[in-house]
């Protein structure tokens, strides 16, 4: 993890307690319960799978834990917008006044895709929105790490659903209660109550991120951005993101120029987060080429 990405000081929330208590009940219950029952813990096929999901449950506590920790981005005391600068081809403005975009609750300008968040009480860099599961908002310096958090969380409980299903079909002893006294069946009810519903939520929030990052927008922008469609289009002219670089750039500006490190929570390319590269660098970058 990156010096950039600064640690917050942790504090007691319900939310982040239930996820952690539904990590440990999936661990231990695929574990224990369906890989034992259907390959036998010891066993060459059960050692295997109980490495593998060992090891994708425990990215998933790390990329969690990383993202609860890490502080969002804060908007440096001293930011001033240089309207003057020739690097910086856009500069955000209030919708209404058409005055650069100022916080009057923390006192100073913000920069581009910052926003204020009513839970967190500050400015958030690149702010996507204040998530109760993480007790944290999900800005610019935690933002690739939250969602390698939920696809590792996908992973897991998809594989954790594969487990119980196979142990469900293999496992005869369930209709045996003299052996495990309903215990196991007791196992088997709660855990798909939890994996279904559990895994259908983080497909969706998986690909809707996704969505997100193939261009370039956050949850607040790509609603920002349907009002501003439905404003151009009733002025008779054309919308387009900003900061939609194209699908590959907008990927790598999240993840990283290396593939490799995709599925670690690095934050080296991030930037300061004060300013973002638009599709009027490219333009302009094109009409100097000529």
């Amino acid at each position: 993890m990156s010096d950039k990405t600064k640690q917050r000081r942790l504090t007691f929330s319900l939310p982040v307690t239930v996820v952690v208590l539904a990590i440990s009940y999936i661990y231990l219950s695929t574990i224990f319960v369906f890989i034992d029952q259907w390959f036998g813990l010891f066993s060459s096929p059960g050692i295997i799978n109980a490495v593998v999901f060992t090891s994708v449950a425990a990215m998933c506590s790390v990329t969690y834990r990383v993202a609860i920790s890490a502080d969002p981005g804060r908007v440096p005391s001293t930011y001033m917008p240089d309207v003057e600068d020739s690097q910086s081809p856009i500069h955000e403005i209030k919708r209404k006044g058409g005055d650069l975009r100022y916080c009057q609750k923390c006192s100073h300008y913000k920069p581009p895709r910052a926003h204020h968040c009513r839970v967190c009480k500050r400015c958030v860099l690149r702010m996507d929105h204040h998530c109760i599961w993480i007790n944290n908002c999900v800005g610019h310096a935690n933002y690739k790490v939250f969602i390698i958090f939920v696809m590792y969380a996908v992973i897991a409980c998809v594989y954790s659903l594969v487990l119980l299903m196979g142990s469900v079909a293999y496992d005869d002893g369930m209709q045996d209660e003299e052996k495990n006294g309903g215990s196991f069946r007791t196992v088997y009810v709660i855990s798909g109550l939890l994996l279904v519903p559990l895994s259908i939520a983080l497909c969706v929030l998986l690909g809707w991120h996704i969505y997100l990052i193939l261009h370039n927008k956050t949850t607040i922008e790509y609603h920002e951005g349907v009002r501003a469609l439905s404003l151009a289009e009733k002025g008779g002219t054309i919308y387009k993101h900003p900061y939609d670089l194209g699908p590959y750039e907008n990927l790598t500006s999240v993840l990283g120029p290396n593939i490799l490190s995709w599925l670690w929570p690095t934050t080296d390319h991030i930037g300061s987060g004060l300013r973002f590269r638009t599709v009027y660098d490219i333009t302009q970058g094109a009409s100097t080429s000529k």
